[in-house]
């Protein structure tokens, strides 16, 4: 038992070290200052703090790649996660949004921020000073109310 323990581990430190070979892409494009959101909406302070804190690092080309993010697995996951999250939504391409797609966003946005679900745990994590508070949540959504969101307050589920 010991002997399949031990082969059990030295395998899986092989497989560790191997893993660092494949380094996934962490690359934060350049920014065309006329695609931001700031240079689309009068972005409120607060809230453009919020978005600062809580939402750049995998929705815009803004993000901050930790240390732990040079190590697989964890490399992977994360890189994943950014590329996920800027095709979703990303400020930094904001400009080349549709009106149609800007109004879904501000409303995509209030929600998942309403329902919890941005920012999510695995990233809260890590990033505790990411978390919503109840009047971060306000703020965000009575922004993107004023801004374009097209849904009233009473079908946000709040």
């Amino acid at each position: 038992m010991q002997k399949w323990v031990s082969r059990g581990l030295f395998w899986l430190v092989v497989a560790l070290v191997l893993a660092q070979a494949i380094r996934p892409s962490r690359v934060n494009p350049a920014i065309a200052g006329q695609h931001e959101i700031q240079s689309h909406l009068a972005v409120d302070p607060a809230v453009d703090a919020i978005f600062s804190r809580s939402c750049n690092d995998c929705h815009s080309h803004k993000t901050v790649w930790p240390w732990y993010t040079n190590a697989a697995p964890v490399s992977w996951l994360v890189a994943w996660d950014v590329k996920r999250g800027r095709r979703e939504l990303n400020f930094s391409e904001w400009g080349t949004y549709s009106p149609k797609r800007v109004a879904k966003k501000l409303d995509e946005t209030c929600e998942e921020v309403t329902h919890g679900d941005m920012p999510p745990g695995i990233y809260t994590l890590p990033h505790p000073n990411a978390k919503l508070s109840p009047a971060d949540v306000e703020a965000v959504c009575r922004w993107t109310q004023s801004v374009g969101g097209t849904k009233p307050e009473s079908e946000r589920g709040e």
